[in-house]
């Protein structure tokens, strides 16, 4: 038999078949062999020995800022944050400058990309009302990961506020689009609910109700027209009560934050650094989201929506602080913390940061430790305890909202294609990363 270019000797596998010791081997960036692998021949061999072997984690809501925002992130500097957090691969957002809203703008982040990139990627395409039409299309092209479409504004200028732009994307997509879910209309209405330099209002002006009418209205059109959708970011209660009977059309993210933090005390205590759309709402949300969102299955996918701002921005009185936070670098430690205390299962880790991106973007070769997939490996260490910092984090903002956070669980290497990417928390082999490839799109 030809040798492996490299055998992950000695770890605890985690993948469809359990949680087992065993060697995984490697050949031609792909996943070669999966069992005893002790005496076979390889170029090199990786002593997994205390660790565990996971299949490569997958953040599929990231946005990265380039091009227009560099100041706050850019490709590079995101990328390595994903690398050195143990992230194998991530779907970038639409809602830079110029929006991604065309061919040519998708082009340019590919390019853009290409030999800066540390991890694999794939971009979303961004709906307005000048590309309804070009939609079909759009998600196609080779590097898109879908299209994403803002029903209640946020950071950029992307929005789609009404029923009748809504059901023009939704007749027009054939993949599964991503949604960001707020009402328009009530988000203005209650937009003087805001109180001067009072973060705690801020779950006020954009509360569940806003995010319920959106999601009823996404779900209504899904069903009218025979499409697939996914709702991103969901963070309250009565949300997830109502997803739990809309599973024939729509798929579902939840967020570390959301499974963290809770209101009013995380905005009394970082004040604007808590501050994101949707927004961190209640204790009984948080246990909603646990409850329904991760033990009963209504969530497929936990992502991050990293979006980084400055310090000084962010530090603005509310509400002109502006909303979103850095979260691609901590997604696989925190996760891991839920896992060490009792709340997540190890198997259930891997389902939402690792199958479930597979299922429901149909990702050609990734999510999965199983033969002929991609060798894509985030390998962490679940005895080590750290405290997460904010002069650790790579993200050009320099801070994270879990500063001071004592994660139990820590990414030891990350592992794209057969190659190390980071090990020991430092990059070996950078801008080595790739576009993701989707069943729907290949080539034919």
């Amino acid at each position: 038999m030809k040798p492996f270019d490299l055998v992950l000797r000695g770890g605890t596998l985690v993948n469809h078949h359990g949680i087992g010791s065993g060697d995984v081997g490697v050949r031609d960036g792909r996943i070669a062999a999966i069992g005893d692998l002790k005496t076979a021949e390889a170029g090199a061999v990786f002593d997994a020995s205390g660790l565990h072997v996971l299949p490569g984690v997958i953040d599929t809501q990231v946005h990265f800022r380039e091009p227009g925002n560099e100041h706050k992130e850019d490709l590079e500097t995101g990328t390595r944050a994903a690398a050195l957090g143990g992230v194998t691969a991530v779907f970038e957002m639409p809602n830079t400058s110029p929006t991604t809203s065309t061919p040519e703008a998708l082009a340019d982040k590919l390019a853009r990309a290409k030999d800066r990139a540390h991890v694999d990627h794939a971009f979303y395409v961004g709906a307005t009302s000048d590309n309804f039409d070009q939609l079909s299309a759009l998600e196609r092209l080779p590097g898109c990961c879908g299209i994403k479409t803002f029903m209640g504004a946020s950071t950029g200028s992307l929005l789609v506020p009404d029923d009748e732009g809504l059901d023009r994307v939704v007749a027009n997509i054939n993949r599964r689009g991503a949604f960001h879910c707020e009402d328009e209309a009530r988000l203005l209405e209650r937009k003087s609910l805001a109180r001067d330099g009072d973060w705690t209002s801020h779950a006020e002006v954009r509360d569940d109700q806003a995010g319920l009418l959106a999601v009823q209205r996404l779900v209504k059109a899904a069903r009218k027209y025979g499409k697939r959708v996914h709702v991103l970011h969901i963070s309250s209660a009565i949300e997830m009560e109502f997803l739990a009977t809309a599973k024939d059309v729509a798929t579902v993210e939840t967020l570390p934050q959301y499974l963290t933090f809770e209101g009013p005390e995380i905005y009394e205590r970082i004040k604007g650094f808590a501050q994101m759309n949707p927004p961190i709402r209640y204790a009984k949300d948080r246990a909603a989201v646990w409850a329904l969102g991760i033990a009963q299955g209504v969530v497929d996918v936990i992502g991050t929506d990293h979006a980084p701002h400055t310090r000084e921005e962010k530090a603005k009185p509310y509400p002109k602080s502006p909303s979103g936070m850095p979260g691609v670098q901590t997604l696989v430690p925190v996760m891991l913390t839920h896992v060490a205390e009792g709340r997540l299962s190890l198997m259930r880790f891997i389902d939402l940061l690792c199958h479930g991106p597979q299922r429901v973007f149909q990702i050609e070769g990734k999510g999965r430790m199983a033969l002929g997939y991609d060798a894509d490996f985030t390998i962490v260490d679940l005895k080590a305890k750290h405290t997460i910092t904010h002069a650790e984090q790579a993200t050009r903002s320099g801070w994270t909202p879990f500063d001071g956070f004592e994660a139990k669980g820590w990414p030891m290497a990350t592992i794209i294609r057969g190659a190390f990417v980071m090990r020991d928390g430092e990059l070996t082999k950078p801008s080595a990363g790739k576009p993701v490839r989707f069943l729907e799109t290949l080539p034919r």
